[in-house]
């Protein structure tokens, strides 16, 4: 999803010039003052007489479960080395860097900025280390600038992820809920962390690592009454064990040779609470343009073609 992000704040147009390396394609056309380079960040970054004002760091492998562990730390830790080490040659200053709140680990309570990181698993892991690895980068130059953002669950136009699945689910009348409805999730619509960006790049301090997602977490149920009032729904959304839920996901597994999106540890997922807390954005004065239902009607008009 990072080259959704990039091409997003591009049609911002805040800079003239937009570089956007990936390693695949992009499958639109980009606006007329963005270019695209084919790479793999794994390998050293060689970009010909590039200097940019601003390194945008989104790449990650990321999905769980999806991939290998060694994967996660051989893309997200190679990245990360070769990023700074091109920031390093070139002399760029300023690196914005996209982590995750999977570098706090199992989320049992409400989690700002001031708890301490405790990944779990592969992914945060791999992106805790990333986050060091662009914080000595830092400490090796003056005049440099480093922005780490933490999001929630991204969603919004152009990103396939959860919440676009339960609206799909909600509209068609199949979504169940796993158990407790007054499970808290955190979200982050893809506009308002591209308002996060553009707030901190707007700032002087040296350093900041910032939690990004819309400051009000809402129980699971209230999400999903804000989604059948968007798209109309009339079928009710029930509640079902999670034993059950669990046994269908195996079977969907199986019966797809491991293709279906329902996977038991996206079932399990959703019973577990994400309450986030932007703390650090609050304190500093950043303004949250949408809760979740005001990002449902801006993401219906950006895109409607999600919401058939």
């Amino acid at each position: 999803m990072g080259f959704n992000w990039a091409k997003r704040l591009a049609c911002r147009e805040r800079f003239g010039r937009v570089v956007l390396a990936d390693i695949r394609p992009p499958p639109q056309p980009l606006p007329s003052h963005c270019e695209f380079v084919e790479c793999d960040v794994r390998q050293p970054l060689q970009f010909d007489g590039l200097k940019p004002e601003w390194l945008f760091n989104f790449a990650a492998v990321h999905r769980e479960p999806g991939h290998a562990p060694e994967e996660y730390f051989e893309t997200n830790i190679s990245d990360a080395e070769n990023a700074c080490a091109f920031a390093e040659k070139v002399g760029c200053r300023n690196i914005l860097f996209t982590s995750t709140i999977a570098v706090y680990g199992p989320l049992n309570k409400p989690t700002s900025e001031r708890c301490l990181p405790c990944p779990a698993t592969p992914y945060g892991i791999s992106k805790f280390c990333s986050e060091l690895i662009h914080k000595s980068w830092l400490g090796r130059g003056e005049g440099r600038r480093l922005y780490v953002c933490r999001p929630g669950v991204i969603y919004g136009p152009g990103d396939p992820g959860n919440v676009l699945r339960m609206i799909k689910a909600v509209r068609r009348g199949y979504f169940v809920f796993p158990g407790s409805r007054n499970v808290r999730k955190s979200y982050a619509y893809i506009e308002g962390l591209l308002d996060s960006f553009e707030f901190v790049m707007a700032r002087e301090e040296k350093q900041l690592t910032y939690n990004y997602v819309e400051r009000d977490t809402e129980p699971l149920g209230t999400l999903v009454k804000m989604v059948r009032a968007q798209v109309g729904a009339r079928i009710p959304s029930l509640t079902a064990p999670l034993p059950v839920l669990l046994a269908i996901a195996a079977m969907a597994q199986l019966a797809t040779g491991g293709r279906s999106p329902l996977h038991p540890i996206r079932v399990r997922k959703t019973t577990s609470s994400t309450h986030i807390i932007p703390e650090l954005l609050s304190d500093i004065g950043f303004r949250f343009r949408y809760d979740f239902a005001a990002s449902l009607k801006d993401w219906a008009v950006k895109s409607p073609q999600d919401f058939c």
